[in-house]
C-alpha cells in the first residue's frame, strides 16, 4: 500500500480506529485505544502498522511512541478466537503470515519506535513492545508475561529472538517458561521511571533523539539491527511453531478451559498466573 503522510503542523491529531494518533513536532504519539482491554486483534495490529508507515512517509517525523488510553493494560495479548484472521493480516499487510515479522518492521524502521508501558502487557503484546527500539515503564503499575507455556504454545511472534539476544538465555528461559508476571524492575527494559514522571521522561527523551540529524540516528540504527536483529528465517520459524503447537489436543483443551474461567476478559486476567496454574481440570 502507498502511505499517506500524517502531515506537518505542531500538534496533527488523527484517529486510526484502535489508535489515537498525535503528532507533536517530529514525534508521532500513538495511544492504543481497543476496549475493554487492547487485545491484541487484527484492527491493532493493522492500524499499528498504519500508524508506523505514515509516519515513515512524512519526513518531519523521526520518532514513534507507543502508550496505551488504558491504565491496566498496553496490550493484552492476541485475541486467540481470531489467530488465523490476525495471520491472514499481516499476509496482507507484509506478505507473510507472521506477526513477528509484522512487529519487526518496528525494529526496522528508520523511526526510533519507543514502548511507554503502563498496565499489563503480555504474550504478543509483550513482542510488540520488544519489537519496539526501547521500553520505558511504570515502576508502580507495568507487569510483563510471556504467558504462552502456560497453554503449552511457544511466544510466536519474536519473543524467543528477542528476548534471549536482550536477557541472555537463562534469565530468558525463566521469563518464557515460568509464564509468570514480572514486574518493571525486573522485565527487559530500558527504565522502569514513577508513573507521575513516565510521560514527561518519554516526551523529552523522545524529543531530544529528533533533533538530531537523521542520517546519523539511521545509520546507527541500522548497524545495532545488524549486531542485534534476528534474521526474518528466525521469526518465521518461531510463527510456524507457534501455529503447530496450537493445534495440539492439549493446548485446545487448555485454551477453552481458561476462556470458561475469564480468559480474555478485563477482570478475569487481572490474576492470570494463577489461572494458568490451575488449567488443570477437565
Amino acid at each position: 500500500m502507498t502511505a499517506r503522510p500524517i502531515g506537518k503542523s505542531a500538534a496533527n491529531t488523527m484517529e486510526l480506529e484502535t489508535l489515537h494518533v498525535r503528532q507533536d513536532g517530529a514525534v508521532l504519539f500513538a495511544d492504543i485505544a481497543a476496549p475493554p482491554m487492547n487485545l491484541l486483534g487484527t484492527r491493532t495490529g493493522s492500524r499499528s502498522r498504519v500508524a508506523e508507515q505514515r509516519a515513515e512517509a512524512d519526513t518531519a517525523l523521526q520518532v514513534l511512541v507507543f502508550a496505551s488510553a488504558d491504565p491496566d493494560y498496553f496490550i493484552s495479548h492476541v485475541d486467540v478466537t481470531r489467530i488465523g484472521e490476525y495471520r491472514e493480516q499481516a499476509a496482507k499487510l507484509t506478505g507473510e503470515a507472521s506477526l513477528g515479522l509484522l512487529f519487526r518492521y518496528l525494529s526496522k524502521s528508520r523511526l526510533v519506535t519507543i514502548a511507554q508501558i503502563e498496565g499489563r502487557v503480555r504474550g504478543a503484546g509483550s513482542e510488540f513492545a520488544l519489537a519496539c527500539d526501547m521500553r520505558f515503564a511504570a515502576r508502580e503499575s507495568a507487569i510483563f508475561s510471556q504467558l504462552e507455556q502456560g497453554f503449552g504454545l511457544i511466544p510466536g511472534a519474536g519473543g524467543i529472538q528477542h528476548l534471549t539476544r536482550l536477557m541472555g538465555r537463562a534469565r530468558a528461559l525463566e521469563v518464557m517458561l515460568s509464564a509468570d508476571d514480572y514486574d518493571a524492575e525486573l522485565a527487559g527494559i530500558n527504565r522502569a521511571l514513577p508513573a507521575a514522571s513516565l510521560g514527561e521522561f518519554v516526551r523529552s527523551l523522545a524529543h531530544r533523539i529528533a533533533d538530531f540529524p537523521a542520517v546519523g540516528r539511521t545509520a546507527l540504527k541500522d548497524r545495532v539491527n545488524a549486531i542485534s536483529l534476528a534474521e526474518a528465517d528466525d521469526f518465521r520459524r518461531d510463527s510456524d511453531l507457534f501455529l503447530e503447537r496450537g493445534r495440539d489436543p492439549e493446548t485446545q483443551r487448555r485454551t477453552a478451559l481458561a476462556m470458561s474461567r475469564g480468559f480474555q476478559t478485563h477482570d478475569g486476567e487481572i490474576a492470570l498466573p494463577n489461572m494458568l496454574s490451575n488449567l488443570v481440570g477437565r
